[in-house]
């Protein structure tokens, strides 16, 4: 038997240690405003374990409608392109909160977008399929909901 689903509901109890020490530090950084690092060590895990669970590791109560969504894309530095897919964003309901873009390097932005999803009139996984099928988009990672 096939299954499509992407997702999975585990006991905590049955994971790795390191996937609750992953979701500790993300509260660390989002409601006291550690930085990686600093909530990295206070729960005992490496900054790169953290950055490599972190966009895929939530738990049950988290979910994109009703809540603030981060989204983290490499952009194409080409003009109208972050304009591209901020509207894309807004078409689906979802509203702009903040846009953090670093100086493109090597023809590449880092852009940083963080949306209010309660009214979004999609699921935010054909949002950022959407998103994700724009022209010059070459990432796109969710790295935060709340």
């Amino acid at each position: 038997m096939k299954d499509n689903s992407k997702y999975l509901i585990v006991d905590k109890s049955v994971l790795p240690e390191v996937f609750l020490k992953v979701i500790e530090a993300k509260k660390l950084v989002s409601s006291e405003g550690k930085s990686v690092s600093e909530a990295a060590a206070m729960v005992g895990i490496s900054r790169s374990a953290f950055y490599k669970y972190r966009d895929n590791v939530f738990l049950l109560g988290e979910n994109s409608r009703g809540s603030t969504v981060i989204f983290a894309l490499d952009l194409d530095d080409r003009p109208g392109l972050l304009s591209n897919v901020l509207n894309t964003i807004a078409d689906f309901g979802a509203n702009i909160l903040t846009i953090n873009q670093t100086i493109p390097i090597n023809g590449v932005a880092n852009v940083t977008i963080s949306a209010e999803m309660s009214r979004l009139s999609v699921d935010i996984e054909y949002l950022m399929q959407k998103i994700k099928e724009s022209e010059g988009v070459l990432t796109l990672k969710t790295i935060a909901r709340e």
